[in-house]
């Protein structure tokens, strides 16, 4: 997953460039101040660039961010990744912002990188995914992604009522928020008695391994009922595995997220049902919190947000619109 050299270096000169045109510090100190005025400058570091999740919060930060009279730049490496992340983080540090919103894409390691930007005076808020110890930012803000993996099996339930095998195609441990959606699935499925749950498999990302590990199980399990698939890449490996073993129609694929790739994987059949999660809300609170923090005011340190259910049924009513995500702000 990591990319060549030289992409890296086109990367962080991008970051750079970004990074000036926002400005610096002119006294020295360790934040940008904006201080009395009330003139903050945020910066949001995704995730991933160009993913419509991440797009969905950047649209909510920017609206939340105007009406508070701050300005916003936004960073994210092409791959959810922390070793692409930390220097994409770096480059914002040395820009001094007044806080940064930031999706970590490790809980380990990014912990000292994020630390850093602490150190520097700088206000940190977590949002969507989140670090082994969160205490290093005035707030996380995240979906309730174990509620989320308990809603993809009350999906497979309404779409399997007779019961069977079910499993997870997750992404790779180490993932706040994909772990916590992998365990909510697993315990929901565990504690129905017509369900048989399988585990949990790790595609890393990948829509090929995701493919095999789909493969290899049906073989084994020919009666696999139904497969949670808990991002993008796992859902669309996982529908490719089913069509390799000639299941289209008999095994139901959950996925997580909704944006236009996902919806029309809904329309297609690919998949039977998604799992919206409210980036757009993550983002409004990302900003509510982060300008409290700068001007003194007590924080929520954790807060969940909901998700909501879709299926083919549903995608175009008016709760199936709001959920999905958007391509551009």
């Amino acid at each position: 997953m990591k990319r060549k050299s030289t992409a890296i270096v086109a990367a962080l000169a991008a970051v750079a460039l970004g990074a000036a045109a926002c400005g610096s510090d002119t006294d020295g100190g360790s934040s940008a101040g904006g201080g009395s005025n009330g003139n903050y400058k945020l910066a949001f570091v995704q995730g991933v660039a160009g993913d419509a999740f991440y797009i969905t919060m950047e649209c909510g930060i920017k609206e939340e961010a105007a009406k508070e009279g701050a300005t916003v730049t936004v960073q994210g490496a092409q791959k959810f990744d922390p070793t692409l992340q930390t220097p994409v983080l770096q480059s914002v540090i040395a820009a001094k912002p007044d806080a940064i919103l930031i999706a970590p894409t490790d809980v380990s390691a990014m912990q000292q990188p994020i630390a850093q930007a602490k150190a520097q005076g700088i206000k940190i808020v977590l949002v969507d995914t989140t670090l082994n110890d969160p205490s290093v930012a005035v707030s996380a803000i995240s979906s309730d992604n174990s509620a989320g993996g308990k809603a993809a099996f009350e999906a497979i339930q309404k779409l399997a009522p007779n019961g069977g095998k079910v499993l997870g195609v997750g992404v790779q441990p180490g993932i706040s928020t994909t772990d916590a959606r992998d365990k909510g699935f697993a315990d929901a499925a565990k504690a129905d008695s017509k369900f048989t749950y399988l585990g949990v498999q790790y595609s890393q990302n990948d829509p090929a391994k995701a493919a095999s590990i789909v493969s290899a199980a049906l073989q084994k399990d020919p009666d696999i009922v139904g497969i949670f698939a808990s991002n993008l890449f796992s859902a669309q490996g996982s529908a490719t595995g089913i069509r390799q073993a000639g299941k289209q129609g008999q095994v139901n694929v959950v996925g997580f997220d909704a944006g236009p790739e996902q919806i029309k994987a809904l329309q297609d059949g690919t998949v039977q049902a998604l799992i919206a999660q409210q980036p757009g809300d993550i983002g409004v609170q990302g900003v509510q919190q982060a300008i409290k923090a700068l001007k003194g005011e007590s924080n929520e340190a954790n807060i969940q947000t909901g998700s909501t259910i879709i299926t083919k049924d549903t995608i175009d009513s008016p709760e199936g619109k709001a959920a999905a995500y958007k391509a551009s702000c």
